[in-house]
């Protein structure tokens, strides 16, 4: 079961709530007693630093990956 606090209570003391939560605990955040929001840890990225070249030899970029993408395209990611 998840902690429950009102969101006044939260914005009060957010420092202390993250400080007490734990990985897999979560806060749900209520207006009025009714939940609007969860407060999750995130997990921890690995201290270790990742291994370049794993996939190397395991799949091919075809040529078509370097060509310029179509106008029609192009304009779809600016919005347009």
């Amino acid at each position: 079961m998840a902690k429950q606090a009102n969101i006044n209570e939260v914005k009060t003391y957010l420092s202390r709530y993250l400080a007490e939560l734990k990985p897999g605990e979560s806060v749900m955040i209520c207006n009025h007693n009714h939940p609007v929001a969860e407060l999750r840890a995130v997990s921890q990225p690995s201290s270790r630093p990742p291994k370049l070249g794993v996939a190397k030899g395991e799949f091919q970029l075809p040529d078509s990956f370097f060509e310029p993408l179509p106008e029609d395209l192009l304009k779809a990611f600016q919005g347009e």
